[in-house]
């Protein structure tokens, strides 16, 4: 009896250790979190996998990776990481869900001050500093935490003020300098400081030679140019509404119902694609253009400073 009770044991041992194994085989690296939770506690470095949004082939990669402070580790494959999250990471504006961060990616290098792009260690390692200059776990991947920080600091630079300005500040622009030399006369004004603004803009863009506009003497630019020219600028409140009802769909992250353009320091410039299509397709070839890049580098010494989510909004908000 006792050598048949000895076999059944051993047989049962076997059984659960086999079941063991493959159950670690499914989800790999729970042992190794549990235990890397455990160690926080004891100040232990963090990992880049505890700070991902969403479960990816490439956050199992780096589940043993370690960023203590802002100090970073060469063996950290956070490049990996971001590139991936760069077009899968889930998150939403307003109602709309969203999904990667690369339509971003000119405003992002510039926030961490990064010249190249989220494949690479550079990225990561600038993208660790300004983490850790924000009060976040410098990790040096862009998840949804720090993607969140960002938005909030692009959003926070913009004009909060939804008043007409005095009839004296308005200046009404030639239609030459429009997108659309047909817009009616009412709506081709633009408060006086930023009209002035944007043509000491379009002289410093017009002297940078890689990008070829075409200007003439006194610097404004020709009609065949259409890189830079002005789309909409001050628009009333009842003009506003009916672009509204003609998009009964619109929300926050497109039509406003208090529009910084009722300021008139609000400028929508062509910048390519489809003038204020927020198409993702159409916001990325945008944002890939010379103009956009130019844009991104350069608009805030005019004091010009960007809507993150439509690359063609700009508003003066300060002498830069």
């Amino acid at each position: 009896m006792n050598k048949y009770r000895r076999f059944f044991e051993v047989a049962v041992i076997g059984i659960l250790a086999v079941f063991g194994t493959i159950a670690l085989g499914v989800t790999p690296g729970i042992a190794d979190k549990r235990l890397q939770e455990n160690q926080k506690g004891a100040n232990q470095p963090t990992t880049v996998a505890d700070s991902l949004p969403v479960a990816t082939s490439a956050a199992k990669s780096v589940a043993n990776a370690t960023v203590a402070g802002d100090a970073y580790s060469a063996k950290l494959p956070a490049c990996a990481v971001n590139q991936q999250l760069s077009t899968d990471l889930q998150w939403s504006f307003g109602v709309k869900p969203q999904r990667g961060w690369t339509i971003y990616e000119p405003l992002i290098c510039q926030i961490i001050n990064a010249d190249a792009g989220p494949a690479t260690d550079e990225f990561a390692r600038k993208l660790a500093r300004w983490q850790h200059s924000e009060g976040l776990r410098g990790t040096g991947v862009l998840d949804a935490e720090t993607w969140g920080a960002m938005i909030r600091d692009l959003q926070s630079h913009r004009i909060k003020s939804s008043q007409y300005p005095d009839p004296d500040r308005l200046v009404t622009v030639a239609s030459s300098q429009f997108w659309d030399p047909q817009r009616p006369e009412e709506l081709r004004q633009v408060e006086r400081d930023a009209y002035a603004a944007y043509k000491r803009m379009i002289s410093a863009a017009a002297s940078d030679k890689s990008l070829g506009l075409s200007v003439s003497k006194s610097g404004e630019l020709l009609p065949e140019e259409h890189y830079l020219k002005i789309i909409s600028a001050f628009r009333p409140r009842e003009y506003q509404e009916q672009l509204r009802k003609q998009s009964p769909n619109a929300d926050r992250t497109s039509l406003a119902v208090n529009s910084p353009h009722f300021t008139g320091r609000a400028l929508d410039l062509y910048v390519g694609g489809e003038p204020v299509s927020t198409k993702d397709a159409n916001r990325l070839i945008q944002t890939r253009t010379p103009i956009y890049r130019w844009l991104v580098k350069n608009a805030g010494r005019f004091g010009f400073k960007p809507y993150f989510y439509e690359p063609w909004h700009w508003e003066y908000v300060t002498a830069g």
